[in-house]
């Protein structure tokens, strides 16, 4: 597209120059031509009225009027103003003094309640530990009591068992010398016994003899008759005779020997059944006594804690009361300074509606 260039003549004193079409429309140049002066218009004057000194009088007198008029209506609204001043300051003194009333009588009424209340808690407290006490003194009298019927009781069997433990003991003795009267008994027996047996050996040995008389002379006779050697025979036949009698009697004092060892073995076995239960009779004692021990112990435990416990539960109710009381006293105080300043303002308002 060519850029072309036209010059369009509006008026005469203005110029209108086109240079260039573009795509976004036409670019031109205005050329203003020069001004016309115009003449200024002409103002027209009033004549002056002529003013007589009647009318400047009249417009002073009728200036200080109006100037009256403001001051009286300036004081009227003053007045108005200082009535209005003086009712709001009325009722604000009164609002104060039924506030400081009201205020009063609430504080009053609360101090009475607050003061109801702590006399009340400290009376329900008061109820409370004497109750406490009560149990507490009821529970200490009653572990009292039980440890007093443990201590009885533990006596009680430990009495038992010392007689039971006498009563064996006297029975123990009574079976040892039963034993040792039996062992006695025995000890006769087997001494009559051996008194009977040597009694038959020597009568067995006497008729021994007496046969071996008999056998003598017998063979002696045979020997006479025959001529043989009597004396051999009779060595030998003595012989025999003390062997017999040698095996009959070491047979009897085997025997004697085996029954003193068994008396002496069962007298011994007696002997350590009865150390035996004297050493558990000891045991079961000893025993007792620390079982009564440590119940004592677990009982003397509980009762210091109980009282430990009483005495740190009476203290925190006596911090309490003491914490009580201090917030009473603060109460007090600042109900004192409340009716101190109200007092202050009443006098301060009162001076003020003085004034």
């Amino acid at each position: 597209m060519s850029n072309t260039v036209a010059e369009v003549h509006i008026y005469d004193s203005t110029e209108v120059r086109c240079q260039e079409n573009t795509r976004g429309g036409v670019k031109y140049e205005v050329i203003l031509g020069d001004t016309e002066a115009k003449a200024p218009p002409k103002i027209s004057t009033s004549p002056r009225n002529s003013v007589s000194v009647q009318e400047i009088e009249e417009k002073l007198k009728a200036a200080e009027e109006r100037r009256q008029q403001l001051e009286l209506n300036k004081m009227a609204a003053l007045s108005a103003k200082m009535q209005k001043i003086e009712e709001a300051s009325r009722k604000k003194d009164e609002q104060t003094n039924q506030f400081i009333a009201a205020t009063r009588d609430a504080l009053e009424q609360k101090m009475g309640t607050v003061t109801e209340k702590r006399e009340a808690y400290i009376t329900d407290l008061k109820t409370k530990l004497k109750d406490h006490i009560e149990n507490v003194e009821k529970t200490r009298l009653s572990l009292e009591q039980q440890t007093d019927e443990v201590r009885s009781a533990i006596e009680e069997k430990l009495k038992i068992a010392s007689i039971q433990r006498d009563e064996n003991m006297k029975k123990m003795l009574v079976r040892l010398k039963e034993h040792e009267d039996q062992a006695k008994k025995i000890r006769t027996t087997n001494t009559v016994k051996l008194q009977e047996l040597g009694n038959q050996i020597q009568d067995k040995l006497i008729q021994a003899r007496n046969r071996k008389e008999q056998i003598e002379q017998e063979q002696l006779e045979k020997l006479k008759k025959n001529n043989s050697r009597p004396s051999e025979k009779q060595k030998s036949v003595e012989s025999t005779i003390e062997n017999r009698k040698s095996e009959v009697i070491n047979l009897i004092e085997n025997k004697l020997c085996i029954a003193e060892q068994i008396r002496e073995k069962e007298i011994q076995k007696k002997l350590e059944l009865a150390k035996k239960h004297n050493e558990h009779l000891n045991e079961v004692k000893q025993s007792l006594e620390n079982k009564k021990s440590e119940k004592v112990q677990k009982l003397e435990n509980k009762l210091s804690a109980a009282e430990q416990k009483r005495e740190e539960e009476i203290k925190k109710k006596l911090e309490n009361i003491k914490k009580q009381e201090k917030r009473a006293e603060i109460v007090r105080q600042n109900k004192a300074a409340v009716l101190a300043a109200k007092g202050e303002l009443t006098a301060t308002d009162q001076q003020l509606n003085c004034s």
